[in-house]
């Protein structure tokens, strides 16, 4: 069963229910059991590194099958044909969302992204125990999301700096400067990448000025993600000349029928905006 959710409370519901699906989850397979899966003794590959190549694109290219506020984007689109199609469009990283209630992903999502592509991958969920860190790594993930607006300071410091004793980056997503600051001073050093996420995910509003206006206090240290609204090469160009690195895109691409071929289009824009400069 899937849920489609347009109230307010959208976030409260969506994290009331990832507590409940991590206890079950917790009780059909143990932490014993994701120990045992072949990518926790792999090495993993930086998120952050990779949006820094000049080569690339700074696009983290995402898999996202369905909204909670739009229902289904793309209901079957292939991940192998689609992230694949993303990294040889030139996309930096990907982004595999796997919670299934909400959005319609799965982990055997993200496993198969991983079995195809020899590049960062961030699991893209609702992070709200330390179970779903192991499991990220079990799956094959190279980074995870972190929500200010779903976590104390103190969960968010613990969180990080068990992601990132397994092997893990932390890209923590913030809406504006209040929970930016209040993150920042418990938790810098288990945080490896900031995001600004251009949707309010209480009202799903979005607006690029959310990234434009934060931009100048993010830490130069850490990376700089603009995630959601971006729809066009010149969003992209924009926010780059702002200071960002990476730009996490994903229902303007999975709204085609050929996600990756969206995907190219765009990076093939951003090249001739780049060369008429």
């Amino acid at each position: 069963m899937t849920t489609t959710l347009n109230t307010p409370d959208v976030l409260a519901r969506i994290v009331a229910h990832k507590r409940q699906e991590v206890a079950e989850r917790r009780g059909l397979q143990p932490e014993k059991l994701l120990e045992r899966s072949q990518y926790l003794d792999a090495p993993t590959l930086s998120l952050r590194q990779y949006l820094r190549r000049p080569e690339l694109s700074g696009i983290i290219a995402e898999f996202k099958r369905r909204s909670p506020s739009k229902g289904w984007i793309n209901e079957f689109a292939p991940v192998e044909r689609t992230t694949l199609g993303y990294m040889q469009a030139g996309a930096s990283a990907l982004s595999v969302l796997t919670d299934t209630e909400f959005f319609g992903g799965k982990n055997e999502d993200l496993t198969t992204a991983r079995r195809f592509n020899l590049c960062p991958i961030l699991r893209k969920d609702f992070v709200v125990d330390a179970y779903q860190l192991l499991e990220a790594r079990s799956l094959g993930a190279d980074a995870v999301l972190l929500i200010a607006s779903v976590l104390t300071p103190q969960e968010i410091r613990e969180l990080g700096r068990q992601a990132q004793a397994l092997g893990l980056e932390v890209l923590l997503e913030v809406h504006d400067k209040e929970e930016l600051d209040r993150s920042l001073d418990a938790a810098h050093d288990a945080i490896d990448l900031v995001g600004v996420n251009n949707r309010d995910l209480r009202d799903f509003s979005v607006s690029l000025e959310r990234s434009l206006q934060l931009v100048e206090h993010l830490p130069a240290g850490l990376g700089r993600v603009a995630e959601s609204g971006l729809r066009t090469a010149q969003d992209v160009a924009t926010l780059r000349r702002a200071g960002f690195e990476g730009f996490l895109i994903g229902e303007t691409f999975m709204r085609h029928g050929r996600p990756e071929r969206a995907c190219a289009a765009l990076v093939q824009q951003l090249r001739e905006l780049s060369a008429a400069r």
